[in-house]
């Protein structure tokens, strides 16, 4: 027992302190880039923190302070966002120290878990790190946002699921299961998918109790929000997620759906398609030696990770850096690290007698890499474009415009470190403007018209958007006033920010900030004259 212990607490140690000096070593060069304060990868973790900061100051669940909206795509996340906000106080790294608490529970579990499988503390140390980095998990720790929670949880999930004769696991499996739906909508796949394999070897109480655990926090949910905006789920949800209406475009909506999302879906290939193939390897070959139920016991995570795969690439997204299948990949690894134990323990003899396995193996190895040289590409640069372009707009916004109305389309950083009012173009922040973004519509003459209309009518101030986004569609009541340019755009949509005046009698005013105004000595400014 304490040889297996000290094994444990060795490839534990081992791991977390690999795994953290890499994030750590990702911190230090991000901070050097944004004047020495940790600037967050992408602009909607700081979605979250106005949202978490307005709940907490203000009681209000919204990105502004002043109306409910339901911009979180994570709602527990943001919720503990909020707890910690209100206990510690305002400070723009509490998701950070959120995701570092979460990362360092999930080498632990997964530590545990391999600990199962491996008795050597190398073989061990090599299953933690490959699903780690396989899942780019630091990628996702630095980014601020709660898919490093998601995958903890999912992890804890699959540990449990594989030893369900003890009471603790049992509570362990379905206790993640209650909080995986609130931390990413996506869980709901997993749910019933889960529970149609349960159903499939005859579990039917099991498949219920996976139905009624993971549904009934998110029908709650849905119900809250459906009373103070008309939908069920949270805006980014309902803006991009797949719907499907039975209209007239319904078999152009299944084209969208089986061959955009997945037949031709590049990053379908690049992201699910070698784990499924090997775990389609696997499944043929146990129905020379099982029967059908047999077969699905026996590769019962193999067939749920891989179906769970299709649907996601089908009614989810797979693009964001990896991110929002993070999870599906942590659970490929845990599952089939396992069946590919010979290739840790006595590798020359593996590849002898397994050539077909071990070449895939070596596929999802470079594939690995690749993530690891584009989770690179992110790090080193995604902060500065952060800080460079969202930062430098709300700090603009704090000091001119700090309660002014502002129209605007990223609107994490300027919602968290201002006060204004928002009209949020994309949808996101702004429910009024959700019928012209859902299903990947693109901006129109109606939604010129709208936005028109509603800007004038409720006395908007300034607009900062990117012009490729209403596709030329730009009200004629608006007035450029300036161009904010950054260069080499990674995690940002465009190397431009236009600044707009809607409110004409502050043109003049709005260009004269903008001329007085401190820019980062990386942001081009000019003028429209």
């Amino acid at each position: 027992m304490g040889t297996s212990s000290g094994i444990f607490l060795k490839s534990f140690l081992i791991s977390l302190s690999l795994f953290f000096a890499v994030c750590a070593g990702y911190y230090f060069t991000v901070a050097a880039e944004t004047d020495g304060h940790y600037v967050y990868l992408v602009d909607d973790a700081y979605i979250h923190l106005a949202m978490a900061k307005n709940f907490a100051l203000y009681e209000v669940w919204g990105v502004t302070r002043y109306e409910f909206s339901s911009t979180s795509s994570s709602p527990l996340f943001t919720y503990l966002l909020s707890v910690l906000i209100k206990f510690f106080g305002n400070k723009d790294l509490i998701p950070l120290y959120l995701n570092v608490f979460a990362g360092f529970g999930l080498v632990y579990i997964l530590t545990l878990y391999f600990s199962r499988v491996f008795q050597q503390a190398s073989h061990i140390v090599a299953a933690v790190v490959f699903t780690l980095f396989f899942s780019v998990v630091h990628l996702q720790l630095l980014s601020g946002m709660e898919h490093v929670v998601h995958v903890f949880l999912f992890a804890l999930n699959i540990f449990c699921l594989s030893n369900l004769k003890s009471k603790t696991a049992v509570a362990g499996f379905y206790f993640s299961l209650l909080l995986m739906g609130l931390v990413r909508f996506e869980s709901m796949f997993y749910f019933v998918i889960l529970a149609v394999v349960f159903t499939g070897i005859r579990k039917w109480r099991e498949a219920l109790a996976v139905l009624l655990t993971g549904f009934i926090p998110i029908a709650f949910f849905c119900y809250f929000n459906e009373q103070h905006t008309g939908y069920f789920f949270p805006n980014s949800v309902v803006v991009k997620g797949t719907q499907i209406s039975f209209g007239s475009d319904f078999f152009h909506q299944l084209k969208i759906i089986f061959i955009d999302n997945f037949l031709l879906n590049i990053s379908f290939y690049k992201v699910g398609f070698l784990p499924i193939l090997m775990s389609l390897v696997f499944i043929v070959r146990d129905f020379k030696n099982r029967n059908f139920s047999q077969v699905i016991n026996n590769n019962l995570l193999l067939i749920v990770l891989s179906l769970l795969m299709f649907c996601h690439a089908m009614f989810a997204d797979l693009k964001g850096f990896f991110r929002y299948e993070a999870y599906i990949l942590a659970g490929f690894s845990m599952a089939l690290i396992p069946k590919v134990k010979g290739f840790f323990e006595d590798f020359k003899n593996y590849i002898t007698h397994e050539k077909l396995i071990s070449g895939l193996i070596l596929m999802n190895i470079i594939l690995m890499i690749y993530k690891i040289f584009f989770a690179h590409l992110m790090l080193d640069n995604g902060g500065k474009n952060i800080y460079e372009q969202q930062i430098q707009s709300a700090r603009f916004l704090n000091t001119y415009y700090n309660r002014s109305k502002v129209v605007a389309n990223d609107i994490g950083a300027i919602t968290y470190y201002t006060d204004i009012h928002l009209l949020d173009i994309a949808g996101l922040g702004s429910k009024e403007t959700i019928p012209f973004n859902q299903n990947k519509r693109k901006a129109d003459k109606h939604f010129k018209q709208f936005l028109t209309r509603y800007t004038i009518s409720n006395t908007y101030d300034i607009a900062i958007v990117y012009d490729q986004w209403l596709e030329g569609q730009i009200p004629d009541n608006w007035k450029k006033a300036a161009v904010l340019k950054i260069t080499n755009p990674v995690t940002v949509a465009r190397e431009e920010v236009s600044v707009y005046s809607v409110n004409h009698r502050n043109l003049r005013s709005l260009k004269e900030n903008i001329r007085k105004f401190n820019w980062n000595r990386n942001v081009r400014v000019t003028i429209v004259d």
